[in-house]
């Protein structure tokens, strides 16, 4: 059976996944790129070091998130929500975003200090000295969503 996810079942499957994948578009160029991030509230938090992901959300901030859970071909729910870009300055905000991204995939993480590229640190006071780090939210403003669940013959 085929069917369309409720508004609450997409925040569910956008709640329970840690890796998603983000699309962004600038000059004509359309770049799709996966991130983990936390979802709270209708908004996606995620980092970054600076390049070309970021140098594009800058240039438009009009942006697409996916996310699916595929147990196979007939069992699945894939989302598509849409919003904008948004980089976190306020240094209190960010810390508190980061925090929610570290906590969320620290259970994932067998070794803190083998992941600084995720901002993922040992101690969580080393988050200030992440100098190139780039937090920022995404603002959901749209979502769809399908799913396909047969029942096993």
């Amino acid at each position: 059976m085929l069917g369309k996810l409720t508004d609450i079942q997409i925040d569910n499957l956008v709640s329970s996944q840690v890796t998603g994948r983000l699309g962004c578009i600038a000059n004509d160029k359309v770049y799709i790129v996966p991130i983990n991030y936390v979802y709270k509230n209708s908004t996606i938090y995620a980092h970054s070091a600076p390049g070309k992901k970021i140098d594009m959300m800058r240039k438009n901030p009009n942006v697409c998130f996916q996310i699916d859970d595929i147990s196979n071909i007939f069992r699945w729910q894939s989302a598509i929500l849409w919003g904008t870009y948004q980089e976190i300055i306020d240094p209190d905000k960010k810390q508190q975003a980061m925090q929610g991204i570290i906590h969320r995939l620290m259970p994932l993480v067998n070794s803190p200090s083998g992941h600084p590229s995720h901002g993922i640190t040992a101690n969580e006071n080393d988050l200030g000295s992440k100098i190139d780090l780039i937090v920022y939210q995404i603002n959901i403003t749209e979502k769809t969503g399908k799913f396909e669940f047969t029942e096993s013959m």
